[in-house]
């Protein structure tokens, strides 16, 4: 063991797992983890935002802890995983002379070193990259069975783990073309498409929603440079953290020698590209670029072994950089240490307040993926996102979260209401108000289809019902919202609709009500591009019942 792996890289490793272990375990979780924590509750083979295995890991990490730490702990473990995999793709002999400088630059790797210990798709999408990598070095000299066998399943791992493993796998393929003759390299590819034969199965049947979603649905902004692509490469710094000049220019300067380092450069340069390209369409978040940092960890710890004065700067520059990751992890946990609030902070204080007030009543959270699944993190007590037509899509929306809360008595909370039968604060000091409302009966998943006229300007409305039981249509009220071309709502109106069965008093379960409406005028907004039907309930600001449809023109 020691041959490979000195006492010293032994002992460091063992103190950064253990760190992360205990960060994990007091650390509040962010809104994000919490909201993968609801995932990992009714385990899947997908979810809406994401392939399954962040709420697999979640799950499994469960069975070890409670709490926090059981969110958190198989990522300590990859993290783990991910340097062992990092310093064996390092061939260099004088590795082991520098074992201090290998921490030193991969703890300051600020996403990497933040992925260490919170549980997010990225946290196995970083560790199975490293492995993606190690196991395709080792096919390039020995492809036997047992390797492609492998090679096949994490690249299958690497699917699981998030979308964008698709752009480390092509980019490593495109780096050598001429594993399109390999019949090993084939039965990779094939063994990677069965294991995920699962989650294809689960974007069937649930037509393919996460895909259109990220693709047509997601609303966007106008470009802006400084939004944008300048804010993509202040992206690119924040990843790499203080560092980022010496990982650079180590990355520029590199020269790739083999097979193997190509495809580290092309892996390198072209999820870079990937997403310079996309910020002239959209904004791109930093952890979408996170993978490039296997590939410039390991072209900078080699040019840092071969340059003296690099290595003198970097071994400085990155006791600076572990101080402040340590204090930032340290005001993680305790909020006066810097002036500024963060997810991590106060979360358990508003939950204690609205529990509190509500009782054991289910909480239903107007528009908050976020909340809803930290209060029920929390309390043990159901608590939902209720989406409506100035919000978006998610989780909530494709599961069966309505009916845990059908026919109760919940509270309907919501940041947007001015009064209410409760209020608490949240910690930025904005006022949720809330109402209880009696035999609470959501109706989200009602399915508005539109079909354009082919003359003239009546659109015909077709409203499917998905449920298991009858719905009365009396209670049943219409929207239309209108958007402009990055599908950001601007106006909603009240939606007049024809009843082509005007003797129907019930809509049917499985079965579909046929309407006939023509576009409203909008008051307020000039030249909507889109326009979208929803179903309002209760009262309530209506659903997203259909999609985004193109306005005529």
């Amino acid at each position: 063991m020691t041959q490979k792996f000195p006492k010293l890289f032994l002992a460091l490793l063992s103190v950064v797992f253990v760190l992360n272990l205990v960060q994990g375990y007091f650390t509040e979780l962010i809104y994000d983890e919490a909201y993968y924590w609801y995932y990992a509750q009714n385990l899947s083979w997908g979810y809406f935002d994401h392939p399954p295995m962040v709420a697999f890991l979640i799950k499994m990490g469960s069975l070890f802890f409670d709490g926090e730490l059981g969110v958190r702990f198989m990522s300590c473990i990859l993290s783990v995983g991910t340097y062992i995999l990092l310093w064996l793709l390092i061939d260099n002999p004088k590795k082991k002379d520098y074992v201090v400088h290998f921490f030193l630059l991969v703890f300051s790797f600020t996403l990497m070193n933040a992925y260490g210990f919170l549980t997010l798709p990225d946290t196995p999408l970083l560790f199975f990259t490293a492995m993606f990598l190690w196991l395709y070095k080792r096919f390039l000299k020995d492809p036997s069975i047992l390797t492609t066998v492998l090679l096949g399943l994490v690249m299958a791992a690497l699917m699981y783990s998030k979308y964008h493993a698709v752009l480390v796998i092509l980019f490593v393929f495109l780096s050598n073309v001429k594993l399109i003759f390999n019949p090993k390299a084939w039965l990779a590819v094939v063994l990677a498409l069965i294991c995920y034969i699962p989650h294809f199965v689960w974007l069937y049947q649930n037509d393919f929603v996460s895909i259109t979603f990220h693709l047509y649905e997601r609303p966007n902004q106008a470009y802006s440079f400084e939004g944008f692509t300048l804010g993509y490469f202040l992206n690119l710094i924040v990843i790499i953290g203080l560092l980022f000049y010496w990982v650079y220019a180590s990355f520029f300067k590199f020269k790739a020698t083999d097979t193997f380092s190509k495809a580290l450069v092309y892996l390198a340069y072209g999820i870079i590209i990937f997403f310079f390209i996309s910020s002239f369409n959209r904004r791109v978040q930093a952890q979408w670029a996170i993978v490039i940092s296997i590939p410039l960890a390991i072209i900078a710890f080699d040019h840092l072994l071969e340059n003296a004065k690099s290595r003198k700067w970097m071994y400085r520059i990155g006791l600076v950089s572990v101080v402040l990751l340590l204090y930032a992890r340290a005001w993680l946990v305790y909020k006066p240490l810097f002036p500024m609030l963060y997810e991590t902070h106060a979360n358990e204080g508003w939950v204690e307040e609205l529990h509190a007030k509500a009782k054991d009543a289910p909480i239903i959270f107007e528009n908050s993926y976020r909340l809803a699944p930290i209060y029920q993190f929390n309390t043990g007590i159901p608590a939902i996102s209720l989406n409506n037509f100035m919000y978006r899509k998610n989780q909530y929306s494709i599961d069966d979260s309505e009916e845990k809360v059908r026919g109760k008595k919940v509270v309907y909370v919501s940041k947007y209401r001015k009064s209410g039968d409760i209020q608490y604060t949240q910690p930025d000091s904005t006022v949720f108000y809330g109402v209880f409302m009696e035999n609470f009966q959501p109706y989200r998943k009602l399915e508005c289809i539109v079909q354009k006229p082919e003359t003239g300007i009546e659109y015909t409305l077709k409203v499917y019902n998905p449920y298991p039981f009858d719905i009365p249509l009396e209670e049943l009220t219409y929207t239309i919202s209108y958007s402009n071309a990055y599908k950001q709502v601007k106006e909603m109106l009240p939606l007049k609709v024809g009843n082509l069965y005007t003797d129907r008093a019930m809509l049917k379960t499985k079965d579909t009500a046929l309407y006939t409406f023509e576009l409203p005028l909008p008051k307020t907004m000039d030249n909507p591009v889109y326009f979208r039907i929803g179903i309002s309930e209760h009262g309530l600001p209506p659903g997203l019942n259909g999609k985004p449809i193109k306005i005529l023109e």
